[in-house]
């Protein structure tokens, strides 16, 4: 399917063989752009998917940016959670790669992944793509740089204050007791340090998750030696960050 602005092009293109397996490739009138890939919050779940952020896309698309809205499995459907989730984010972010090949003029080495929510913490796990088994081994596409929007960042700690109402514990399977192991692959804050340039803004008066999950993971980057910007918004709750100025 392809969408014709005056500006810029929408594409969806899947990535695997499932419904969910697909995302929306927004491309501006820029010869090899740098690419934005962007994915969604809602805790992991069904029914919350890219759309949300599709009017950041929009925004950062007439800025120049290439931007990859991806879809993946999520809580309530088939193979969603742990480690279906995770797949699908590698995957479709390495997708980028078959799409140069194809003829889609791209620039890889430009490649940032930002996210809100669930979606910033799967998108500050996308760049280290950390898993038992190492079955990233192959990793074609390597962002220079992570954005987290209100992101989960300690997994373990999300659980204990049972955000999501229950949603960290559905997503990895069990308790940090039970699996200690996925915790440990899947919490970016047990990831650091990441080694690319992070930016993470958290509004003060976020109702869904907390702030100061997002003070201690950058006091913590900074002190594993990452590069990391950390901006606290004034007055802002937990959806407030997704309208595009």
């Amino acid at each position: 399917m392809q969408k014709t602005s005056q500006s810029y092009t929408i594409r969806t293109f899947s990535y695997g063989s499932l419904a969910s397996q697909e995302g929306d490739l927004y491309l501006p009138q820029v010869l090899r752009p740098p690419i934005v890939c962007l994915l969604h919050g809602g805790f992991w779940r069904m029914p919350y998917g890219r759309d949300e952020l599709s009017s950041i896309a929009k925004d950062l698309v007439t800025r120049g940016y290439a931007v990859w809205n991806i879809e993946y499995r999520r809580l309530g459907a088939p193979g969603g959670g742990w480690p279906g989730t995770l797949q699908d984010v590698a995957s479709a972010i390495d997708h980028l790669a078959t799409l140069v090949v194809d003829g889609i003029e791209l620039d890889l080495n430009r490649v940032i992944v930002a996210g809100h929510s669930a979606g910033g913490h799967l998108a500050l796990w996308s760049a280290v793509r950390n898993i038992p088994g190492n079955i990233f081994s192959s990793v074609r596409v390597h962002p220079i740089a992570a954005a987290g929007l209100a992101p989960i960042t300690n997994l373990a700690r999300a659980f204990e204050l049972n955000v999501g109402k229950g949603a960290v514990n559905e997503f990895i399977g069990g308790s940090p007791s039970q699996y200690p192991d996925r915790y440990t692959a899947a919490s970016p804050i047990e990831m650091l340090p990441i080694g690319v340039r992070q930016l993470i803004i958290h509004g003060d008066r976020d109702e869904a998750l907390p702030i100061d999950l997002s003070r201690s993971y950058a006091a913590a980057a900074q002190s594993s030696g990452d590069c990391i910007e950390f901006v606290e918004l004034q007055d802002a709750g937990h959806n407030g960050l997704l309208r595009s100025k």
